[in-house]
């Protein structure tokens, strides 16, 4: 069981701010903002995308959609085409949509409250307090990989036995609560994070002993792979499903997979066919 006496949880944050204080990842290029539409679109980024793949296509993204109105103003194919290699494209799509709304709903302003940002297209409870947090300063429960990882390993000993035996979130969230409490949102949950990575270099992510634990499956030869290389093909121009399948092939593509693949995306609303010829939607 876990352990949350004061005495602990004053620890546990004295060792957070130490290794923070002498280890902060202060470079991260959203932690150089507190704008509300940066803050979204590297938080859309940062979903299942490790940090290192992240840095520069936020960086670029921003180059091209340097604010909510150019990029609620750019066709999808724009959107996509910066978003290439990033992954999980329809997240590009989400924050394309999301930025129309903001523009035609809010006057171009990102919303504050939870309630409202949870409306926003591709975004959930954890996007919406993130962005609530890092733009606005506001407080927050964040649980993520990294903080999961600091939180089980300090207060989760016991939980070292049987594989079966799982820390749910809503387990942690009372103690994340706590431990929050008279801290700088913020700041704080820079540390959390950038604590919890170290613990889970040291500590063989104990993040795994956690319910919400998934482990991500090989890219190579997956339906994700296929279904990038689609997009990345159909960005020269519109091509017939013959023409597509034979370019598609050197990804390790058979032809299930690429039908799968294909009816993916344009369920997705990512790829459409006009006149015989696949082309981004």
């Amino acid at each position: 069981m876990s352990s949350t006496n004061s005495k602990d949880l004053h620890a546990f944050r004295s060792a957070v701010w130490k290794y923070y204080k002498e280890h902060a990842r202060h470079d991260l290029p959203w932690r150089l903002t507190v704008d509300p539409y940066k803050i979204l679109v590297s938080e859309v980024m940062l979903q299942q995308t490790q940090v290192s793949r992240v840095i520069e296509k936020y960086k670029a993204f921003l180059i091209r959609f340097p604010n909510v109105r150019r990029l609620a103003e750019a066709p999808l194919f724009d959107v996509l085409r910066v978003w290439s290699g990033l992954g999980y494209n329809r997240r590009a799509k989400f924050l394309s949509a999301a930025a129309r709304v903001i523009v035609r709903g809010y006057s171009g302003r990102v919303p504050k409250a939870a309630i409202v940002l949870c409306k926003l297209p591709g975004v959930g409870p954890y996007t919406a307090s993130a962005v609530r947090v890092f733009a606005f300063n506001e407080p927050g429960t964040l649980i993520e990989t990294n903080i999961r990882a600091a939180f089980i390993h300090y207060f989760f000993q016991t939980y070292r036995g049987p594989s079966s035996v799982k820390v749910d979130d809503l387990e942690i969230i009372p103690i994340a609560q706590k431990a929050a409490e008279g801290q700088d949102p913020r700041t704080w949950h820079w540390a959390l994070m950038d604590y919890g990575a170290h613990i889970k270099k040291l500590h063989g992510n104990p993040a795994r002993r956690s319910a919400h634990h998934t482990r991500q499956s090989k890219f190579e030869g997956s339906l994700r792979q296929v279904r990038g290389a689609i997009l990345r093909i159909l960005h020269t121009g519109p091509l017939s499903e013959h023409v597509l399948t034979r370019k598609v092939k050197p990804y390790g593509s058979n032809h299930e997979r690429f039908t799968k693949a294909l009816e993916g995306l344009a369920k997705d609303g990512l790829i459409k066919n006009e006149k015989g010829k696949w082309g981004v939607a």
